[in-house]
């Protein structure tokens, strides 16, 4: 997970760029962040498929078939 520090300069250079524009460096900055930021999100969501199952009404399991391949292979790592 991002820094709340990290995270409110993302919010601080978006509202710059809204206002008043950014710098070619705080453009750079701004980039990087946000790259930084969706790998973060990307590798929670993937955890978080990684414990997933589904159950449907009647008790079977309709885990999709790709959560079922990334926990197999969280298990042999």
């Amino acid at each position: 997970m991002l820094s709340k520090e990290k995270i409110d300069r993302i919010n601080q250079l978006s509202k710059k760029s809204k206002m008043e524009g950014l710098t070619d460096k705080e453009k750079e900055e701004q980039t990087a962040l946000r790259k930084e930021y969706l790998q973060s999100v990307r590798g929670s969501f993937k955890n978080q498929l990684k414990s997933m199952k589904v159950i449907d009404p009647e008790g079977k399991d309709v885990t999709p078939e790709k959560a079922r391949d990334l926990q197999e292979r969280n298990k042999k790592h």
